[in-house]
């Protein structure tokens, strides 16, 4: 799909300043570190950063032009276009985008699981259509209409993250994408601290159900009364997953494997079949079992589905599973954390045979006054498990955590809390043992990551 400046003029209601209508525009880049030359420079404000301030970089760098704001006094070169404001414009582009493309439009949102079902559910549509996601996790009110330029190249079907820290966040995204089918995976409590309540957060997440016409599809979680409580007023069509009665994509007979995966009796309309994946948990059990909801919706074949979900790979960080040397399974979960999601984790650690299990638990962050109180579960979560070792890493919270797992029944010289995750990880190198199940899991502000390497260069 050409854009012409024009165009993007009359999609973000600006103006041409430079350069006619008919001038063609490259990629739309909003950062010069990435600019290539004919790229499209979007110059945003924000709170830390102008774009403003990088116009001639972007014009030296090459770029065949720039959307700019109503106060920008230049340069203007190339097609330039000037808007009221350029991050709406960005959006008002995206979506412009979006409609012109002719590409269904697949909207993820929820608590945890969003990027590994995007990922799935663009693996299960890869049988039969042309698919384009997001990268990484660029899912927010930049992210997202980045993602969506992407449809230029008029994909069959285009699976987007949603993601949200307050309240009306996806109420825009929603607007944005104009999704066809919408997903929900659940409620939890990440970002608690922003919220009043798990409930509040329930109301922001139900967002996603905004605009639906009677031909959109929602696939929701049949296991989360939070959701179900919110999607009787839906629009559309409404398919439901999980283990409850009643869903009309339903998981029994689970075996949880631990580190090995998980396997289930799948029961559809199209059939029932026996499933098995190399994902870790139930949470990626239910993650799956709402890729399968999507992909049947889409017209992809039962048989082709559980092909693929035979094998599926986490994304980096997202429970990625690595056989080191001596017998050691280290679990990569250090991408980010919530306690609900670190409960999950913990229970795969539960179900492993493994005769001795250690863990490295990041502090989680942006739970407000609720931090020590769900710390505290968590590490009594952490001696339910069986751990032999925990390594806490953080502040207050996190020595909250491992206090709690001490008064739940592990040995006071089991367990240690770190400040920062260079300390953790030289205690944890030390402390690994041949045989060992080793999980390692926290909020990407406490760097888990570092943990993660540290046990890579030295174990494996």
């Amino acid at each position: 799909m050409d854009l012409r400046a024009g165009w993007v003029a009359q999609a973000t209601g600006g103006r041409v300043v430079a350069g006619t209508a008919e001038l063609a525009l490259g990629r739309v880049v909003t950062d010069t570190r990435q600019l290539q030359p004919g790229d499209f420079f979007i110059a945003l404000r924000g709170p830390r950063y102008d774009g403003h301030q990088f116009l001639e970089v972007a014009r030296e760098q090459g770029a065949c032009g720039a959307l700019v704001d109503a106060t920008c006094p230049g340069p203007f070169w190339g097609a330039t276009i000037q808007v009221a404001d350029t991050l709406r414009g960005l959006q008002d582009l995206a979506a412009a985008v979006r409609r012109e493309s002719g590409a269904r439009v697949i909207a993820i949102t929820g608590s945890a699981g969003k990027t590994t079902t995007k990922e799935t559910v663009a693996a299960l549509l890869s049988a039969r259509f042309d698919v384009v996601r997001n990268r990484g996790n660029l899912n927010n009110h930049i992210g997202l209409p980045l993602s969506l330029l992407e449809l230029r190249t008029r994909p069959d079907v285009a699976v987007m993250e949603l993601g949200m820290n307050h309240a009306g966040e996806i109420s825009r995204l929603v607007e944005i994408a104009q999704p066809d089918v919408r997903v929900w995976t659940n409620v939890g409590d990440a970002h608690l601290g922003h919220f009043a309540s798990a409930d509040a957060i329930a109301d922001a997440k139900a967002e996603v159900l905004e605009g639906a016409s009677s031909d959109s599809a929602l696939v929701c979680n049949a296991d989360d009364p939070r959701v179900m409580s919110r999607v009787s007023a839906f629009a559309g069509r409404t398919i439901t997953f999980g283990t409850a009665p009643g869903a009309d994509v339903r998981a029994t007979e689970v075996d949880d494997m631990g580190a090995d995966g998980m396997r289930a009796l799948v029961h559809t309309a199209s059939g029932d079949r026996r499933v098995s994946t190399p994902l870790l948990g139930r949470g990626n059990l239910s993650n799956v079992l709402a890729s399968m909801a999507v992909a049947l919706h889409m017209g992809v074949s039962l048989d082709d589905i559980v092909a693929r979900v035979a094998t599926l790979a986490p994304a980096d960080r997202r429970g990625v599973v690595h056989r080191l040397r001596h017998g050691i399974v280290l679990i990569d979960d250090s991408y980010n954390s919530s306690p609900s999601a670190l409960r999950a984790a913990l229970e795969v650690m539960g179900h492993s045979q493994a005769l001795r299990k250690v863990a490295a638990l990041g502090e989680m962050l942006e739970l407000g006054d609720h931090a020590d109180a769900l710390h505290a579960e968590c590490g009594r979560a952490a001696a339910a498990a069986g751990l032999a070792r925990l390594v806490t890493v953080g502040g207050a919270a996190a020595e909250a955590m491992a206090v709690a797992a001490v008064q739940a029944g592990m040995p006071g010289d089991a367990v240690t809390c770190f400040s920062d995750s260079g300390l953790a990880a030289t205690a944890l190198v030390a402390a690994v043992a041949p045989g060992d199940l080793v999980l390692v899991k926290g909020s990407r502000g406490i760097r888990m990551d570092a943990v993660t390497d540290r046990l890579l260069a030295e174990r494996a």
